[in-house]
């Protein structure tokens, strides 16, 4: 499917080769409102691309130049909890590389482990624990696209990471590092998961993020990862969770995300 979802968007935006790609969480979409000469294909029109049933994500695939860099931005993303098959994260992932991608940076809203790390923080992500009961990779192999059994190990590139604490300290820009933990969802984590999840490590939950990262790695996509903090994780603070908590936070979040990407982005050009 992802040759053909290709096509569509080499007919729509010919001869448009992005050099990276972009994954926008939820309340971040507005990311790629920052695009010049941008070109906004509904996910709708894309073969084998999933058309989302959560709101804050637009469902599009946006094409356009961010400081003279080209960059196709996933706006929008499938989740385990809404009863997806594996294409519907692979498709997406395989695309941007068949257009020319080789780095693909993930974002997300995410609850916070860390009392020191709160809502609005930036974390970049070192590495994460999948408890999902999911993987994309499940069922039969591509071994033109990659390996039957692909190694994790550095699966968010310390490169790309330490190049996005130099924008962060140019811009003054607070970023720390984590640990991401992905669970299935719908359903926000009890306390006692919450206690569970910091024992295995983790800093950060949150309900993505992982499928495309394990994608992107097998295909041979060189990976970044960033989180805006929405909340304290269940247990630690006096916020009830909602989602629209989830969506205020994450466009409040997006004010900072954005410079840091811009500047990132310009330090690769």
């Amino acid at each position: 499917m992802s040759a053909h979802a290709a096509a569509v968007v080499a007919e729509r935006a010919p001869g448009f080769t992005p050099r990276l790609g972009l994954v926008l969480g939820s309340g971040l979409g507005a990311l790629a409102d920052e695009l010049s000469g941008a070109v906004t294909i509904p996910y709708a029109d894309l073969p084998g691309f999933r058309v989302g049933t959560v709101s804050g994500h637009a469902g599009a695939l946006t094409l356009g130049s961010l400081d003279g860099v080209p960059v196709a931005c996933l706006r929008g993303r499938s989740h385990v909890y809404e009863g997806i098959e594996a294409s519907a994260v692979t498709t997406p992932i395989h695309t941007l590389r068949r257009l020319g991608a080789e780095i693909l940076v993930l974002t997300n809203a995410a609850g916070s482990l860390r009392s020191e790390t709160g809502p609005g923080s930036l974390v970049a992500l070192t590495d994460h624990i999948n408890l999902q009961g999911f993987n994309p990779l499940m069922g039969s192999n591509d071994e033109d696209v990659g390996p039957r059994f692909p190694s994790l190990s550095g699966a968010y590139d310390a490169e790309l990471r330490a190049a996005l604490h130099r924008a962060a300290d140019e811009l003054g820009t607070p970023l720390h590092d984590g640990v991401y933990l992905a669970v299935s969802g719908p359903s926000f984590e009890t306390p006692a998961e919450i206690r569970a999840f910091r024992t295995l490590g983790a800093d950060l939950v949150g309900m993505s993020t992982v499928p495309e990262a394990i994608v992107a790695r097998h295909c041979g996509l060189r990976v970044a990862a960033v989180s805006v903090v929405t909340n304290l994780a269940e247990g630690m603070g006096d916020v009830a969770l909602s989602h629209e908590q989830t969506l205020a936070e994450g466009e409040r979040g997006a004010a900072a995300l954005a410079p840091l990407l811009r500047r990132w982005v310009a330090n690769h050009a």
